[in-house]
């Protein structure tokens, strides 16, 4: 016989075999015993918690010859065929591969005729949220007026997907995340049936890392005993095997960062890349294990929420210590970040040295947080007796140092008179444009640029990348009712002033320095 994975060879035959889910089952039970059994029913949650098995058990428990308190008996032949997948009485669709109008006019066609053994037909609906509009239209008036002898399961991982007149006629059922130790004492339970050896530290890695999900973590824990078969399972070997990080990599990469140290912080990367560490599960971790430091900075009663050993919380405290709280918020900021962009990113390790750096050099970003990093990085350099010197910037066009003073730029003594006629009837020729045009090119400072043009400087950068980009419609338009007013076509140019000066302390604004009388017409 071939082998069976563990999630299906141990998959619960009675509703007390399913863990987790107590809220649920109990409800379920006292529905069977009090014969109050419903039409419709919903059950969403995530993957792996056991909402097509409980469906699988309903089914045999309303069907079961000689329910026991309101669980099914497995002796029976109605359970036994259920069980067997040879029932007539129980009909599996797979919405993902049958989500037409098609497939639920047979759905209706169906449920006109009796089971032939049995007291239910149950239509269990896996992945309902894939049906078609048309498809759930279609099952809506068999949904809320069902024969007596049919029920319906849905199942979903998307409920917000399911249309509003489905969830209304059906009893919704959410499946909870099944916690850490729910998995754990499963898995310890499995281990003695099968008689492997396995730490409880190496379990509740398996568990964590399973997110809530039962079913992911039988099958990884079916991987790691696969992997190290015949021998015990340890740490250590369901680390190496699902690719995962210690906490104690974790905290010598924190103490390199908070170091500023980015040679020390890549050779800490370079170790897990050379171990063969999954390099996204990292990422997750490594943001928990920040979220875990920051838990611990706020409260001191977190032994519960962390689900830690006494070992780590007690390093965990330590380093908390080291960092601020807005710090750490940074990194985690950071890495929440990256963990999105490494899901499609082919160059994963390049992307993780790269953030690691950032978090080394906060001078890299400009916002609150780095700056809070960067001053605390400056006090503890001073407390060492290091000395601080100015970073000298290589110029980038008009930016200057804080020690020179900027020259105004000089105006010829004799402005031409096109730009004097432009000038004088500036607000004339603006008021003749509309919308955001006119809006942005209030703003702009006009003065007078190379070869005697018309230069407009921009301190918004948004008015100066909209005016620039849109030159058809902004800069041709107002050179076009600058030819009306003067009859003369002149050179237009435009500047963004990003010298951090304002724009008149440097471009003399000609607004100002023009004063002839020249009537304005005002529109």
């Amino acid at each position: 016989m071939s082998y069976t994975a563990l999630y299906r060879k141990f998959r619960p035959a009675e509703f007390g075999d399913v863990k987790g889910q107590d809220h649920i089952i109990t409800t379920l039970q006292n529905q069977i015993k009090a014969n109050r059994i419903g039409h419709a029913y919903l059950f969403c949650g995530t993957r792996g918690t056991g909402k097509t098995t409980v469906a699988k058990i309903f089914a045999k428990a309303v069907n079961c010859e000689h329910p026991v308190d309101g669980s099914p008996c497995g002796e029976c032949e109605m359970c036994k065929s259920i069980a067997a997948g040879t029932s007539m009485n129980v009909i599996e669709i797979d919405a993902a591969s049958n989500n037409g109008v098609d497939n639920i006019r047979e759905i209706r066609e169906e449920v006109t005729y009796r089971p032939t053994e049995g007291k239910y037909k149950v239509y269990i609906i896996d992945e309902v949220h894939m049906l078609s509009i048309g498809a759930f239209n279609a099952l809506l008036k068999t949904l809320e007026e069902p024969p007596e002898y049919v029920i319906f399961i849905l199942a979903t991982t998307e409920v917000h997907k399911i249309p509003i007149t489905i969830l209304s006629r059906c009893q919704h059922y959410d499946f909870k995340r099944i916690s850490i130790e729910t998995i754990t004492e499963r898995m310890q339970e499995l281990m003695d049936t099968e008689h492997v050896e396995a730490e409880d530290k190496a379990l509740r890695y398996i568990a964590k890392a399973a997110d809530g999900s039962m079913r992911d973590a039988l099958s990884l824990l079916d991987q790691c005993i696969a992997f190290y078969l015949g021998q015990e399972l340890t740490y250590e070997k369901v680390l190496e095997t699902l690719g995962a990080v210690d906490t104690e990599v974790f905290s010598r990469l924190l103490r390199q960062i908070l170091d500023k140290n980015v040679t020390g912080a890549i050779q800490v990367i370079d170790g897990m890349v050379i171990e063969g560490r999954e390099m996204g599960q990292f990422v997750t971790d490594f943001t928990w294990y920040l979220r875990n430091l920051l838990l611990v900075q706020s409260s001191d009663n977190m032994e519960d929420v962390l689900d830690i050993s006494a070992d780590n919380l007690a390093l965990l405290k330590e380093e908390a210590e080291m960092v601020d709280p807005e710090i750490l918020m940074r990194y985690i900021r950071i890495f929440s970040e990256l963990s999105n962009q490494i899901k499609y990113a082919t160059q994963k390790r390049i992307l993780i040295e790269i953030n690691v750096i950032k978090l080394c050099k906060p001078e890299m970003e400009k916002d609150y947080t780095s700056l809070i990093d960067r001053v605390d990085s400056l006090e503890k350099k001073l407390e060492k007796g290091v000395v601080v010197e100015q970073s000298q910037s290589p110029r980038q066009g008009s930016e200057v140092t804080a020690s020179e003073e900027i020259a105004k730029m000089e105006l010829p003594k004799a402005i031409p008179e096109d730009i004097r006629q432009i000038i004088g009837n500036w607000k004339g020729i603006l008021s003749q444009l509309t919308g955001i045009t006119k809006t942005y090119l209030n703003k702009a400072v006009p003065t007078l640029g190379p070869n005697n043009c018309l230069l407009l400087v921009f301190e918004d950068p948004n008015a100066y990348e909209y005016i620039s980009e849109n030159r058809s419609e902004c800069q041709d338009s107002l050179k076009m009712m600058i030819a009306e007013r003067i009859g003369k076509e002149v050179e237009l140019q435009v500047k963004q002033n990003d010298t951090g000066h304002a724009s008149e302390e440097i471009y003399p604004d000609l607004r100002q320095l023009i004063n002839f009388e020249i009537e304005e017409d005002d529109f």
